[in-house]
């Protein structure tokens, strides 16, 4: 390129808004425009709280690049360290394509068909998959507020992966060896207010009780709550021992709603959260709480975009807001 062709290419740099400068310096220093615009948002979230992960000094300094990350050197104890050093996604590949995996997550893809649309093996998506929702599905409602609608569901108790079957295999939906609900089950309760939040705990294998109850439920329940649930034996002795009003709706007995005491909410979301999880085939029951908070994160609809997946990846989330 002549002198005089190279002046007019540099002036024009400044009518680039900041994106497409990034972009630009991205590509002279030879990392692909998805990947740079990937690295400029770790860097924007690692910087807002940038310590050393070993001593947790602020007192470093730049320490040139690496992967296309810029790397930082620790002053006091001399360790370095970049964006993603502590985090869910350290020691990942492929960043250019991380954007593309978080709009996957939102739409529930399958573990080969986000394989399939990116171009890399199903065992890079499924590890992509629970590094992405390690944090992110920590983002969950403090406390239920009003009126809170409690119930539980169980789901069939899954070593779907495990190298070492505790159990003779069965075939894929397979039923339990015996009926009705037994220590073969998984045990999922679900606790929604009427402003759609949501909490929901594997409390363990079998049959609900109250000190299950006291563990996941007590923390979260405000104090002026009233505790809507069925007829389970477990929930009137844990609700007089919180010290929490509760009013029981029989649906053996036909009685579905009395006024505002019924459980049509929870059990609204029971419905979209088993019909989801069909898609998956089976879920290992190591891996389901983290089904149960990327179903909230779908749910909710306050993660709406991969940027903002990606930033809660990292712990950044979004102010809880009720929709």
């Amino acid at each position: 390129m002549q002198t005089a062709q190279w002046k007019t290419f540099v002036t024009q740099f400044a009518l680039l808004s900041v994106r497409q400068r990034r972009a630009g310096m991205a590509l002279l220093r030879g990392i692909a425009p998805q990947e740079a615009a990937v690295v400029a948002l770790l860097e924007n979230v690692a910087r807002q709280r940038l310590h050393c992960p070993a001593c947790h000094s602020a007192h470093l300094h730049r320490h040139g690049h690496a992967h296309g990350l810029q790397r930082y050197r620790c002053v006091p104890c001399g360790r370095t360290f970049n964006a993603l050093t502590g985090t869910p996604l350290a020691h990942l590949r492929h960043k250019a394509m991380w954007l593309d995996y978080a709009d996957c997550l939102l739409d529930s893809c399958s573990v080969r068909k986000a394989a399939s649309q990116l171009g890399v093996h199903r065992n890079t998506t499924f590890r992509w998959r629970h590094r992405f929702l390690s944090l992110a599905t920590t983002d969950r409602p403090h406390c239920l507020h009003g009126i809170a609608e409690a119930d539980e569901l169980y789901v069939l108790a899954s070593q779907k992966g495990a190298r070492h079957l505790t159990r003779p295999a069965r075939r894929r939906g397979g039923h339990a060896r015996l009926r009705g609900i037994c220590g073969e089950h998984e045990c999922v309760l679900v606790a929604r207010d009427r402003t759609g939040q949501t909490l929901a705990f594997v409390t363990g294998r079998g049959q609900l009780t109250k000190a299950q109850l006291h563990r996941c439920l007590r923390p979260v329940m405000d104090q002026d709550v009233l505790l809507v649930t069925h007829g389970h034996a477990a929930y009137p002795p844990f609700a007089r021992e919180a010290g929490i009003s509760h009013q029981a709706v029989t649906v053996r007995a036909g009685i579905r709603v009395r006024g505002a005491v019924h459980v049509q909410h929870v059990n609204a979301y029971h419905s979209r959260l088993r019909g989801w999880l069909q898609r998956f085939h089976g879920v290992a029951s190591h891996y389901l709480p983290n089904y149960l908070g990327w179903r909230w994160i779908l749910d909710a609809r306050r993660i709406r975009s991969p940027e903002a997946l990606l930033k809660a990846t990292l712990g950044e989330f979004p102010h809880l807001t009720v929709t």
